[in-house]
């Protein structure tokens, strides 16, 4: 390969032959909680021969000194990157608090946020009354670490202006919201804005907003040729937003013979969705307080469901435990939707949870749940190693019912995905942080499912021809946690209130270092 160098500092590489839009790196600060430093960044020049520079290479500012961000603008990827590697960048650092001290702060930062995203209270009878009438008492925490989408494409987009009008292609689960953003930010009509969606790249909830596409569309306007923006994994591991992270205090009481008397449910910062308990409990107060978050976040397969549900089925599971009432009798007895008991028997009978056996290092666990129409039971075994705590699942068993079935194998795909999705952020995902630098911003260091990982899965569909369908997408995925954490503890009697459950396996939690 040729290196025709120009003075100034140099690229090699610049006559690499490139067909498509020239490619667009921005040099992003490492870490969360900076500001533009003092002085304008360094935006070195960076040459290859004239005829390179003709095609429009270039290294440019966002806009004027101090700028958050410096970007360079090659013909492709490769020079793009080499040229964006020079660039010196000065940010003027604000502490941020790290992974340790996490849940400590949202609980010590609540905010006031309006409209549908904002605090809820949900109040029943007495909780005097309720506490009062309870023969068992139990309060507990949990928690849940920030996650990463982690799609297989990074957010990317190509954008083109002719004669006033923008067409951009990226990969966004809001087309229209994200023509709008365009719009907005660049102040054009949205009627001049056409976005195209390919059908490929991922998103899981992670591509509702148009980063890229902004890029895009802004460089290709200053230098009037198509433009193609690609973030680099690290960066969208550090600059996406991520499923937020949640603290949620449960409290319950129950009379003798399991039924519940008293129910308080509080979650900061998840979300409110999943939030109302299914269980008939007269005495409640449930309520969801946003926080301020230290990383970015935003929507995630399920939204709060997730986290909602794995504290409650969570704590069901311990309530039953502590009165020696099998979990899936108490469940049983304080469900009044017909829907949801006839998911939790099926489930049951699918699964044999009468009859199943019972060997060493081998546990069992279910949980059920409600979310956007879509009602489900699942259940799961899974294998612990008694030498280094590893988790094994080795069967799950769900039972879904979403309302009448159009497309019973479609149905069943998305169950699956959600399923195996949930194992990840359920037993080893976490965005592992300390002030502002994101530690684990790449494949080698987030930990997402592989094929070992996936168990034996049988997916039970329940079709209710007498009633519209619902939500199906999303709403599988919450029953999984849940299901495996109490699995885990029917096998080792180890109980974990934190997710992920065992990023390093179960003996990290374990006092004396072995559960036998």
């Amino acid at each position: 390969m040729a290196d025709r160098r120009a003075p100034g500092r140099q690229v090699p590489g610049a006559r690499l032959r490139h067909r498509g839009p020239p490619v667009l790196l921005r040099r992003r600060p490492a870490r969360h909680g900076v500001r533009p430093g003092p002085a304008a960044s360094r935006v070195p020049r960076v040459a290859g021969d004239a005829r390179h520079r003709r095609r429009g290479g270039r290294s440019r500012g966002d806009g004027g000194p101090g700028r958050r961000r410096r970007r360079a603008h090659r013909p492709d990827g490769w020079t793009a990157a080499r040229a964006l590697a020079l660039v010196e960048a000065t940010w003027r650092r604000v502490p941020q608090i790290g992974r340790q001290d996490l849940f400590g702060y949202l609980r010590q930062n609540p905010v006031d946020v309006p409209g549908r995203a904002g605090a809820v209270t949900h109040r029943g009878g007495s909780l005097d009354e309720g506490w009062a009438a309870a023969a068992t008492r139990l309060r507990r925490t949990y928690t849940m670490d920030y996650i990463a989408h982690a799609p297989m494409e990074p957010r990317a987009a190509v954008a083109a202006w002719r004669n006033d009008r923008l067409e951009v292609w990226t990969a966004t689960q809001r087309p229209f919201a994200v023509r709008a953003e365009l719009a907005r930010v660049l102040g054009v009509p949205e009627r001049d804005v056409r976005v195209v969606v390919p059908d490929a790249g991922s998103a899981f909830g992670g591509k509702h907003t148009g980063e890229a596409a902004v890029e895009a569309a802004r460089l290709a306007r200053a230098v009037r040729q198509p433009v193609k923006v690609l973030w680099t994994r690290a960066e969208e591991f550090t600059w996406g937003y991520l499923r937020p992270a949640a603290v949620v205090d449960v409290g319950a009481g129950a009379r003798t013979d399991g039924t519940l008397t008293a129910w308080e449910f509080s979650c900061r910062n998840a979300g409110a969705e999943g939030l109302l308990s299914p269980y008939h409990v007269e005495h409640q107060r449930v309520e969801y307080q946003p926080s301020r978050s230290p990383l970015r976040q935003g929507p995630y397969r399920a939204l709060a469901a997730t986290a909602n549900h794995f504290a409650r089925e969570t704590h069901m599971d311990e309530l039953a435990r502590t009165m020696e009432v099998d979990p899936l009798e108490l469940r049983q007895r304080n469900l009044r939707d017909p829907r949801l008991l006839a998911v939790l028997n099926a489930a049951a009978d699918a699964f044999g949870w009468e009859g199943r056996v019972r060997r060493a290092d081998r546990g069992f666990g279910l949980a059920l749940g409600r979310e956007k129409g879509g009602h489900l039971a699942t259940c799961a075994e899974v294998a612990v190693d008694p030498e280094t705590g590893h988790v094994q699942v080795e069967r799950v068993v769900q039972v879904f019912e979403c309302g009448a079935i159009v497309n019973p194998d479609h149905l069943r795909g998305q169950v699956e995905g959600a399923v195996v999705q949930g194992i990840g952020g359920a037993l080893f995902e976490a965005v592992d942080f300390d002030d502002g630098v994101i530690a684990n911003a790449s494949f080698a260091g987030y930990r997402v499912p592989r094929f070992p990982d996936v168990p034996k899965l049988e997916v039970v569909l329940l079709d209710r021809r007498d009633l519209p369908p619902a939500g199906a997408g999303e709403s599988p995925i919450v029953g999984v946690a849940p299901a495996l954490g109490n699995a885990i503890f029917d096998a080792t009697g180890v109980r974990l209130r934190a997710l992920p459950l065992a990023p390093r396996g179960v003996l990290d939690h374990a006092e004396t270092g072995s559960w036998r």
